[in-house]
């Protein structure tokens, strides 16, 4: 539903009527481009660094038609700029996956797993969106880890706490549906289109490197 969502969103943005052709995309505004978080805070604050997190769900297929786009836009980010993946904790299997996302993180599997996980769901139909534990634990092995092993990794404590975390700013971040970028833990990203999400992202970015605030 919060994938669902969001397309419903991203169609109804796509009506509304673009630049000129050649003119300058419009300064973005509050509001309209994005939404200021009150007290928002970062998922992994580094001092002197800024922060941008995606917010993302495996079986959201906006998520996966954005990957190639913004693995383009994360390789020309400026040196002090982190980017996070966030995987979403809406509930249900949004857990599920957040979890597994988490469980390979821990393992050393996201290098190979990430791309995979989204080409399984949405292009091979290999994976349900809806995954059991040991629909999932299958996947993984074949990435070289024990399907007990991941399963166990899925249920320690460290995940736990990860998932609670990322269930938390889901909520304090306001988020309605996936992707969403977040800037600084301060600015929710809106925008038209995928390209204007992310040079609303740009924009933010820039200023926040400009204007660094601290944090209360």
């Amino acid at each position: 539903m919060k994938a669902l969502l969001t397309g419903l969103l991203l169609a109804a943005l796509a009506w509304l009527p673009a630049p000129p052709a050649g003119a300058a995309a419009p300064v973005p505004e509050a509001g309209r481009d994005y939404v200021e978080i009150p007290g928002g805070q970062p998922w992994a604050a580094r001092p002197g660094r800024v922060e941008v997190a995606e917010v993302f769900g495996y079986s959201c297929p906006h998520c996966a038609r954005l990957e190639p786009a913004l693995k383009a836009w994360k390789a020309k980010l400026p040196r002090d700029v982190d980017f996070v993946a966030v995987p979403a904790a809406f509930g249900g299997p949004w857990d599920a996956w957040a979890r597994a996302y988490f469980a390979a993180a821990d393992l050393g599997l996201l290098g190979r797993t990430h791309d995979a996980v989204f080409a399984a769901i949405h292009e091979k139909g290999t994976l349900p969106r809806n995954p059991t534990a040991q629909e999932l634990a299958s996947f993984y092995a074949d990435y070289g880890v024990d399907q007990d092993r991941f399963r166990a990794a899925m249920a320690d404590p460290g995940v736990d706490a990860q998932l609670a975390r990322a269930a938390g700013l889901t909520r304090a971040w306001e988020l309605e549906g996936t992707p969403a970028l977040v800037v600084a833990g301060r600015y929710r990203v809106l925008g038209r289109s995928f390209d204007d999400m992310l040079r609303i992202a740009d924009w933010l970015v820039a200023r926040e490197r400009k204007n660094p605030r601290p944090r209360p």
